[in-house]
């Protein structure tokens, strides 16, 4: 009896079939198929178009894909937008939200994260070596970066040399902001410590609405009070809150 050759599918890759050896010429994107040709072609557009190429969602997925390169990350991706509404609204979430997202775990949390500490980094080096006062708008936006979505409240220090620059910026407290919570003569000795000649605070309020508080008030002139007699300035008490912010300077209150 005569033997019928027996026709023999090609193995699939990984991800979806292999090209062929015709097609070699042409680039990835154009040939892969699947989860690994989806990817390929966000890379692509990526690199020839810039970030503004990609939607939230693919973004989070090719920062997820880093971390989980064997997953399919498209749900986990829609799943923080669902929850978060943004691709900054992910990037901030707390390890504690994140947990709740199924699929992502902590080596898909710690790329959200540092995917925030890189944007951070990024604004905050438009701010160093930089007059603070001649550069407000990038330290607002550097401040509401870091701020505008945490949880609770953080009080932070920028401390400024004789040239209004940023000689550091210090996390002072976290949670409720009062004067019992914040150490001014602490404060000014800081100063001291790093020959500061004036400083600006700063905190956010969680709720939303940066309007000050009379606690508010009460610490800035504390401060204010401890700084005055060592000739170190206080320049502002700034407020963050969400999409918006306050000087107790503009306000007459500093």
């Amino acid at each position: 009896m005569a033997k019928h050759p027996h026709h023999v599918a090609e193995a699939p890759g990984l991800f979806g079939a292999l090209p062929d050896a015709a097609d070699e010429r042409t680039s990835p994107a154009s040939v892969a198929i699947g989860a690994e040709g989806h990817r390929a072609r966000m890379r692509d557009r990526l690199l020839r178009a810039g970030a503004d190429a990609l939607a939230d969602h693919e973004l989070l997925e090719m920062l997820l894909f880093l971390a989980l390169p064997r997953r399919d990350t498209k749900p986990i991706a829609r799943a923080l937008l669902t929850r978060f509404r943004s691709f900054a609204g992910a990037i901030c979430a707390s390890p504690a939200e994140l947990r709740e997202i199924d699929g992502l775990g902590e080596a898909g949390i710690a790329a959200l994260k540092t995917a925030q500490a890189a944007a951070l980094r990024l604004i905050r080096a438009e701010v160093v070596d930089q007059p603070i006062l001649s550069s407000w708008t990038r330290l607002i936006d550097y401040l509401t970066a870091a701020l505008a979505r945490e949880k609770v409240e953080h009080f932070r220090v920028l401390y400024l040399d004789t040239r209004n620059r940023l000689i550091t910026d210090e996390a002072q407290s976290r949670g409720t902001v009062n004067v019992t919570s914040i150490y001014p003569r602490e404060i000014v000795r800081r100063a001291l410590e790093l020959s500061a000649s004036s400083l600006i605070l700063v905190h956010n309020h969680p709720s939303g609405d940066p309007n000050p508080s009379r606690q508010d008030i009460d610490l800035t002139q504390a401060v204010q009070a401890a700084a005055a007699p060592l000739s170190i300035g206080v320049h502002d008490h700034i407020i963050i809150g969400n999409g918006q912010w306050v000087s107790l300077r503009k306000e007459g209150l500093v």
